[in-house]
């Protein structure tokens, strides 16, 4: 997928859905519920059960969503995520080599990144935009909009304390999406299997996100 229909549809969309879970089955059922709820970004980090079967499986099953990865360590990883039809990679660091293996597969990579150095040393090694990883742990929402006067070119996707009362917030500061992990898939419901209250929950934020319009500078950074 190429970066500009990349940055296109997470301007559109605005939330990728974090899924980890040591059963395939549950993780294939957390996707469907927050796909029905229409959320259509979902990652499958690669330390799941079965990442790349699943993978496989959720772009047949799921034709108008993106499915993706994340948690790869290595270019090896990277090229078996590739393999099985990952749409989009995210990494923990910064690792130039993957940004590359990426760059040459025509993927979009986005790594994790925290410092300003480390966003802007990603973004020159080629990546589609930076996840800025964990925010939570350095101001939160005032990170992301501190960051908007040096950085403002850089889509930013902020990801480790991102919720669901405060994922609108990051959106107003600059972000041009946010990642959800535990917050969208509560133990209590994926326990229970209640995928409806999953769903819900989904369609809600979606409703809330797309409501805020994007930074100016975002717009001209994928136009």
């Amino acid at each position: 997928m190429p970066n500009q229909v990349w940055l296109s549809q997470l301007q559109k969309h605005r939330a990728i859905a974090v899924i980890r879970a040591s059963e395939m089955k549950l993780a294939q059922q957390m996707a469907m519920a927050v796909a029905s709820g229409g959320m259509q970004l979902i990652e499958i980090t690669w330390n799941s059960d079965r990442p790349g079967e699943l993978i496989t499986q959720l772009r047949a099953e799921l034709p108008g969503c993106i499915i993706g990865t994340g948690t790869l360590f290595n270019v090896q990883q990277l090229q078996e995520a590739i393999a099985s039809g990952a749409q989009f990679l995210f990494t923990p660091h910064v690792d130039p080599a993957m940004i590359q293996a990426a760059v040459a597969k025509d993927v979009p990579i986005i790594p994790g990144a925290l410092t300003p150095t480390e966003i802007v040393t990603a973004w020159h090694q080629g990546a589609s935009c930076v996840k800025v990883f964990p925010v939570q742990a350095v101001g939160g929402a005032n990170y992301i909009k501190s960051l908007q006067g040096p950085l403002s070119e850089i889509p930013l996707i902020p990801t480790g304390g991102v919720t669901l009362e405060n994922a609108h917030q990051f959106i107003q500061a600059g972000a041009i999406a946010v990642g959800l992990s535990g917050q969208l898939f509560p133990h209590r419901l994926v326990t229970e299997g209640n995928w409806q209250a999953i769903a819900w929950q989904a369609r809600k934020l979606i409703q809330e996100l797309t409501i805020d319009e994007i930074n100016p500078t975002l717009s001209r950074a994928i136009g």
